[in-house]
């Protein structure tokens, strides 16, 4: 029977693979749904979690809709990994009964086995299924910790829906993103339960050990973690509002310094002079209290000659975003066209919900 017990996890792992790949798509297709409906919000992008550049809330939501986009492909291929039978290996080195594994298999819509012993020792198709479960753990959690500082008071920039925040017993003024919270908590047990087979594994010698009875619960309980998370992150992300007036004016001021480097850039000023320009610019602002957008023409001049002609409007976020030309870019037509992807892309992607 360590033929059939293989077959069994083999099953549960095709069809796991296969729910979460339709609850990701959900996921998925609520993101591209919140970036289309705020598709003009500016926010500012962030490196080192300081404010670097203005960008639009829609491209960097849909950030995140390519991260799932690989996660699929890891959850198709852990699919494809579970999808051979082991049947008619018996105990690990055949069987002298009349059997066809190539006809079970091919009822199971399973690829055949190849080799008895491998068939039965195998659980590289268990591995694969927790590598994907903790890399999307992963990109879950980085969500999630996005929207719990997105949510405080410190950025002000979202507010999410009642049902998924919570008071304090003792503070009454608090509301809580919890359920942010315990998506960015589930990543900690999907990685342990890729290192506890992984571990489990190491040196085990080909054949059936009792050992293998431990593939069983760290598999479990990754599909459930998943499942459990994916169940409510549409909705979550649906029914949240944001302040535009405060993602932009959190992205104005000096993020926009940038700009001003590109522009002198452009204009054959090697970048280092101009960065060098710019940043005095930027300290004498701070020095005087004053943002970039609040610059006299004549001080801009003042910085670097090639600054006197400057656009105003690259001193504003939304002028900053627009003047973004290169593929894949945070401008509106970029992010337009970044939507029309992610829409064709959901629309081609099949369930596999029924299907073998």
């Amino acid at each position: 029977r360590n033929d059939q017990v293989a077959l069994d996890l083999h099953l549960f792992v095709r069809d796991a693979a296969g729910s979460m790949r339709d609850a990701l798509l959900d996921a998925m297709r609520a993101l591209v749904e919140v970036a289309e409906r705020h598709r003009d919000l500016v926010m500012p992008g962030y490196t080192h979690l300081q404010r670097a550049q203005p960008i639009l809330l829609s491209h960097h939501l849909l950030a995140h809709f390519r991260a799932f986009e690989r996660d699929l492909v890891r959850l198709d291929a852990a699919r494809e990994a579970a999808n051979v039978s082991p049947l008619g290996a018996a105990a690990l080195g055949g069987t002298p009964h009349p059997v066809e594994p190539a006809l079970t298999a091919e009822i199971l819509g399973m690829q055949p086995l190849v080799n008895s012993l491998d068939a039965v020792s195998e659980r590289d198709f268990a591995l694969d299924l927790l590598y994907a479960c903790a890399v999307l753990g992963v990109h879950l959690s980085r969500l999630g910790e996005e929207w719990v500082l997105w949510t405080s008071s410190e950025f002000g920039f979202a507010r999410l829906d009642d049902a998924y925040s919570s008071g304090s017993s003792i503070m009454p003024q608090k509301k809580n993103p919890d359920a942010y919270e315990l998506m960015r908590g589930k990543a900690g047990r999907l990685i342990g339960n890729l290192n506890a087979l992984l571990i489990t594994l190491k040196s085990l010698p080909l054949g059936y050990s009792k050992d293998l009875q431990e593939d069983k619960e760290p598999l479990f309980d990754s599909v459930d973690s998943v499942l459990g998370v994916l169940a409510v992150l549409p909705e979550m992300l649906r029914t949240a509002s944001f302040d535009g007036d405060r993602m932009k004016g959190a992205a104005g001021g000096f993020a926009l310094a940038t700009e001003l480097a590109d522009y002198l850039a452009a204009r054959g000023v090697p970048f280092r002079e101009a960065h060098r320009a710019v940043g005095e610019l930027v300290r004498r602002c701070e020095e005087r209290g004053i943002a970039l957008e609040e610059v006299p023409d004549e001080e801009l001049a003042a910085a670097h000659p090639a600054l006197a002609d400057l656009p105003r409007n690259l001193l504003k976020p939304e002028g900053s975003v627009a003047n973004k030309k290169s593929p894949g870019s945070t401008s509106s037509g970029s992010v337009e066209g970044q939507l029309r992807r992610a829409r064709e892309f959901l629309a081609g992607y099949r369930s596999q919900k029924g299907t073998s």
